[in-house]
Order: structure tokens, then sequence, then C-alpha cells
């Protein structure tokens, strides 16, 4: 992509981040803790991103409107709807992640 330029770069991440969250909408069946599992990120790490982008161009935007853009919804309602509680299953798997993360970074 060193071909492009910026601003078109630019508009073709933010296409490509549009499409994640309507991915993700899409795949409300994919629980956070899953996302966590397979891939170290979640919803939320996404609104926890878009914040920090803000707040390095000054923009002030709080937790919960990042969320309520990235779960296109509160997340109050999100997750009354949609998420379901942590399997011990899943919990051991997520335990085991953050595990090797560390061990790594050690």
């Amino acid at each position: 992509m060193q071909h492009i330029d910026a601003d078109t770069r630019t508009e073709l991440e933010a296409a490509a981040f549009r499409h994640l969250l309507d991915h993700l909408d899409a795949n409300k069946d994919v629980q956070n803790i899953d996302l966590m599992i397979l891939a170290d990120f979640c919803r939320n790490c996404l609104s926890k991103w878009l914040m920090a982008a803000a707040s390095e161009r000054g923009i002030e935007l709080d937790y919960e409107t990042a969320r309520e853009y990235v779960y296109g919804m509160p997340y109050s309602e999100w997750k009354a709807l949609y998420q379901a509680p942590a399997t011990p299953e899943q919990l051991a798997a997520l335990d085991a992640r953050q595990q090797r993360k560390k061990d790594t970074q050690a």
C-alpha cells in the first residue's frame, strides 16, 4: 500500500474499520470473550482504540460514547440482549492466553 497516498490510505482503513464493525454487528453471537481468546481484542478494545485516536487528535470522546458507536447501541442494552455469561471453559481459555502472553513478554 506504499503506492497509495496518505489520504486514500486513511479512507481505505476507515472503510475497513466500518466493515469490521458491520461484521461484528452481524455476528452478535460471537462473544467478546471469544474474541479475546482467539485474537486478544474485543469490541471494548475497539472502543478504547477509537477513544485513544480521538485523544491523539485533541478530540474529546468518552468511553461510553465510543462503545455506543462500536456496539451500535448503548453498551448496557447490547449486554442485556446479546452477552452470555462466560463459561468456565471460556474463562480458563482466556486465563491460559493471558498467561502465554505474560510468558512471552518476560
